[in-house]
Parts: structure tokens; sequence; C-alpha cells
């Protein structure tokens, strides 16, 4: 079997404060695409720890994103990524062509007990199932 596509494909995940949905994604695809698949996660103005019911809404699919630590968005993450998804942080992610854009619009879960965000969690993980199958089309 040849690699044709020697580099794996870079997704970078932006919310504003890197706390919830941008971390519950970034869980999602690492967890469904393994190593085949680069996963950045940041925010615009990010928060200092992970959002704990996030965290326990992930924990209930069995993934484990409490260590993960809210990083800022730099321009370089955004030139190292083939996709980027955008998750209500409007025009404070750079833009450069040649890349993917998308927008997922998205409750924040900021503030949210579980029972709101786990509807939040269900709608990242079927957008993220959809983005695998377009990113890894032989997986």
């Amino acid at each position: 079997m040849t690699d044709t596509a020697a580099e794996k494909p870079t997704v970078l995940f932006v919310c504003v404060h890197n706390a919830g949905r941008s971390q519950m994604a970034a869980g999602y695809l690492k967890h469904l695409a393994g190593d085949r698949v680069e996963v950045l996660s940041a925010g615009s103005e990010p928060k200092d720890q992970i959002n704990p019911v996030a965290v326990e809404a992930m924990a209930e699919e069995g993934i484990d994103i409490a260590n993960n630590t809210p990083k800022v968005l730099t321009t370089e993450a955004v030139k190292a990524s083939d996709v980027v998804i955008t998750m209500g942080c409007g025009d404070t992610c750079p833009i450069f062509p040649g890349k993917r854009y998308e927008d997922w619009e998205l409750d924040d879960p900021a503030g949210q007990g579980i029972e709101s965000v786990r509807p939040i969690r269900d709608d990242i993980k079927r957008r993220i199932e959809t983005l695998v199958g377009e990113l890894l089309p032989q997986a």
C-alpha cells in the first residue's frame, strides 16, 4: 500500500475561550481519527481551565479531556492547519488563502448544566463524524 497523502491533515478548532466546544471537538476528532489527523484547538480569549461540565460530558463518552489546557489562538496555528473550524469566534480568526474554513453554529456550554451540554456534545460528535468521513474517506 502506497501512502499518497504522506502528510496527514491538520484540523484547528477555534472558539472564544477554548474551554468547551473546541475542546470537545478536538477530543472527538482525536478519538475517532486517532493519529491519522493532527488536531489543534485554540481560543481568541482562552480561559484558565477547561469547562468542568464539558469534561464530564466527554467522560460519559469515554473521552478524557480533563488534562487539556486552553491555548491562545496564534497565526502560526492557522497557517499550519488545512482545516480551520470556528465556533462563535467570528472575525477574530485570521484568514489565509487555500485553507478550508467552516463555522459551526453551536451553543456555548459555558455556565450550562450537564443536561444542556449533552445536546451540544452530541451535535459536535455528528459534525466530527462527518468531518472524519470527508478527511479520511478510506477509513
